[in-house]
This record gives C-alpha cells, sequence and structure tokens, in this order.
C-alpha cells in the first residue's frame, strides 16, 4: 500500500503493528526503517502538492523490504529481552500443576523432612534440645504451638493415649461461665481452632521419644557410639523422632546447630 500511494501514515503503521509492540522507541525504530526505505510516513493523509514535495523515489524491491522489515518485527517477538515479555511468553510453555501433582510435591517435601529429623537426632544435643523445649513450654506456660506444628505421619504405630483426660484450661472456663450462650458456643469454637496439636497426643509421642533417648543413652555409654547396640538404639529413636513436625524456628535452629558444628569440624580439619 505504501509504494502504490507512494506514503503511509502513523494510523495505516499501527494497523499492521502486532499487538503486543506498544514501546515507542520500538515504533519509531520501524517508522525510521520504512523512511530509509523510501517511503513517507505522515500523521494523516497528506494533500497532492505536500506529496509532491516529500515524494521520493520508490521501487517495487524498496517496498518488499519495509514489508520483510514489518514482518522481522514480528518474529523478533518471540526473542525480546524484555524481562516482563520473557516472563510472560516462559509463563505459558508451564504446565500448571494438577491437585495430583500438589499432592506429590507435599508428599516429596515431608519426606524430605522426615529424613533431615531422622539424621539430626543421631547427631549429640538435638533431640535432648527439642525434648527440654517441649518441657518448658509445658511446665513453665508457653503455647505447645511454639514447639511443634503437627505430625508428618500420624499413623506411624503410636497407639493412641487411654483414660488421659483433657487438660482443662481455667481461664476459658471461667469466661465460658460468664458469657450468654451464644458466645460461649462461640468461645469454645475459637479455642478449639486456636489449640493447636492435641497435648495429650504431644505427650504420648514426646514421652516415647524421652524413654528411648534415655536407653541410647545408656547404650552409648556402655558400648559405644559405634557398636552395634548404640546404633540400633539411635535409629530406633529416630524412627519415633522423624514424624514430629517442628515449627520452622524450631527446625531450622536445629539444622543451624548442625551446620555450625560442621563448619567447626572443617576449620579444625585445615587447620591440622
Amino acid at each position: 500500500r505504501g509504494r502504490e500511494q507512494g506514503y503511509l501514515t502513523y494510523a495505516e503503521v499501527n494497523d499492521h503493528l502486532p499487538e503486543d509492540i506498544s514501546d515507542p522507541e520500538q515504533v519509531e525504530d520501524i517508522i525510521r526503517m520504512i523512511n530509509d526505505m523510501g517511503i513517507n510516513v505522515f500523521e494523516s493523509a497528506p494533500d497532492a502538492d505536500a506529496l509532491l514535495l516529500a515524494e521520493a523515489d520508490t521501487d517495487e524491491a524498496a517496498a518488499e523490504e519495509a514489508a520483510a522489515a514489518l514482518a522481522a518485527v514480528e518474529t523478533d517477538i518471540g526473542r525480546t529481552t524484555d524481562p516482563v515479555r520473557m516472563y510472560m511468553r516462559e509463563m505459558g510453555t508451564v504446565e500448571l500443576l494438577t491437585r495430583e501433582g500438589e499432592i506429590e510435591i507435599a508428599k516429596r517435601i515431608e519426606e524430605g523432612i522426615r529424613e533431615v529429623m531422622g539424621a539430626i537426632a543421631h547427631f549429640p544435643g538435638t533431640v535432648e534440645h527439642i525434648l527440654s523445649e517441649y518441657t518448658r513450654v509445658t511446665t513453665e506456660g508457653g503455647r505447645l504451638s511454639d514447639v511443634l506444628s503437627g505430625y508428618i505421619d500420624p499413623d506411624d504405630g503410636i497407639a493412641p493415649p487411654a483414660e488421659v483426660p483433657p487438660p482443662i484450661d481455667q481461664k476459658a472456663e471461667k469466661t465460658d461461665v460468664a458469657d450468654d450462650d451464644d458466645e460461649e458456643s462461640d468461645g469454645e469454637d475459637e479455642e478449639e481452632a486456636e489449640s493447636g496439636p492435641d497435648p495429650v497426643v504431644a505427650a504420648q509421642r514426646f514421652g516415647a521419644v524421652s524413654d528411648q533417648m534415655a536407653i541410647a543413652l545408656k547404650a552409648l555409654k556402655k558400648h559405644g557410639r559405634g557398636s552395634k547396640q548404640a546404633n540400633e538404639e539411635l535409629l530406633a529413636l529416630a524412627e519415633l523422632f522423624m514424624p514430629i513436625k517442628l515449627v520452622p524456628k524450631q527446625f531450622e535452629g536445629l539444622v543451624e546447630r548442625v551446620r555450625s558444628a560442621l563448619e567447626r569440624l572443617r576449620a579444625q580439619e585445615r587447620a591440622i
């Protein structure tokens, strides 16, 4: 069209540009290329006199080059270096997670946490530290949710407690008595939602860990860390410790203890 009428308007150029091109610098580059090929671009259609003054000699080859320039710009969209466009383009090539995929990833994450917990259980002082934290929150009025958030595998063979009455929150009981029936019901619902891990189940699990910890320490003292008996007891301890899902602060603290000890050990090795 530019070859036939001797010019193009900005509106005509914009009509043939891809929708993705909105950067003024890109538009100016395209218009500059069209001008270099002998086709003038005007704000609006010029009259005959203005066209004669601005008209340049053009041939069919130049017009074909202009069309090729526009086509090249369309092709370059896929090779843009603009971070936003690259991100949007890549998003279309990544398959969205399905429900099954999310479950599979969650299982892999939990399995990784279990493995880390099992390895940490063999490191001196880590299990004792968590047991002391549990004792602190249960005896000094802390919250159980400050130590653990739940259990990765609730069906790991630990029997549910029998004939152990649930703990009574005296403050909550007094508040419930003072409130009317509707407020009492709401208060109970909120208390249940915010109660966190079941303290009775936690007592069962941490009690089992504490008992096995005592057995493992005796085996270590009697037979040594490299002995078969000590390794068996440490493995049993790890099996009980792995399912406990610590809150991030506690979990990261244990990992940091092991990491710091490893760094000190490597520093000593380098010094030697």
